[in-house]
């Protein structure tokens, strides 16, 4: 039984939503160290304290003597994390890391070369706020490609931004996809629209013609775009 206290603020919270991501992502805890630099705390002996508190209330375990000894209790974490529970604790975001496996041209088709996709070092990724992406998705399906060309202007798509996608094969007239050009070996990013016997990829550009597909057999999709992360500009 978790023993609240109005006590509980934002650094109690930080701290264990912190010691869960890190969790996930390596197997193990975080060392008070690791908490006290996440954290912006400046002392390891301010860190033990709060989690003193934390073991206190019931949110942790510690294993005395034990480095890195620290278990998360789920139930009370999970119930931390409700508003609706404990409205004096400071909602924190949670945020998905979504990976970003390559980059995918928003202008005339070009040449990929075979190691496109490994451009970017396996660990590269890119947090999104989970309250920003559709509830109904499953984080297995997205990933995230960097946008080159100026195609896709006009739909707010620039060079240099970052694009979530959703694995898909199928694409409904309207939507902006991901396009592998089987008889090309070439990779495009466009409005899809399906006329007929043809494709048609439109860009959002009006200085450029869109690129009709006689045999759809030979395009593959291979995502649907579900939001665009922008590119800030570098200033000074």
């Amino acid at each position: 039984m978790v023993k609240r206290s109005q006590g509980i603020g934002p650094r109690h919270t930080k701290i264990l939503v912190y010691m869960e991501r890190y969790q996930k992502k390596y197997g193990y805890p975080p060392a008070i160290r690791e908490i006290c630099e996440e954290t912006e705390i400046s002392s390891t002996s301010v860190v033990n304290y709060y989690l003193e508190q934390l073991e206190g209330w019931g949110y942790i375990k510690r294993e005395k003597n034990i480095s890195r000894g620290i278990t998360i209790i789920k139930d009370a974490f999970n119930k931390l994390m409700d508003e609706s529970i404990n409205p004096l604790v400071e909602k924190v975001e949670t945020l998905v890391r979504i990976p970003v496996v390559g980059r995918i041209v928003a202008g005339l088709p070009v040449p990929v070369p075979a190691s496109d996709l490994a451009y970017f070092d396996p660990e590269s990724a890119i947090d999104i706020a989970r309250s920003m992406l559709p509830q109904r998705e499953k984080m297995d399906d997205l990933f995230a490609l960097e946008v080159q060309g100026e195609s896709m202007i006009d739909a707010m798509v620039n060079d240099g931004d970052v694009i979530i996608m959703k694995k898909a094969t199928e694409a409904r007239n309207g939507e902006m996809v991901a396009v592998w050009l089987l008889d090309k070996d070439e990779t495009t990013l466009k409005y899809f629209y399906h006329e007929g016997s043809k494709v048609r990829l439109q860009p959002a550009n009006k200085t450029m013609q869109p690129i009709i597909i006689d045999d759809p057999k030979t395009i593959q999709i291979q995502g649907k775009v579900l939001m665009v992360v922008r590119r800030l500009p570098v200033v000074g």
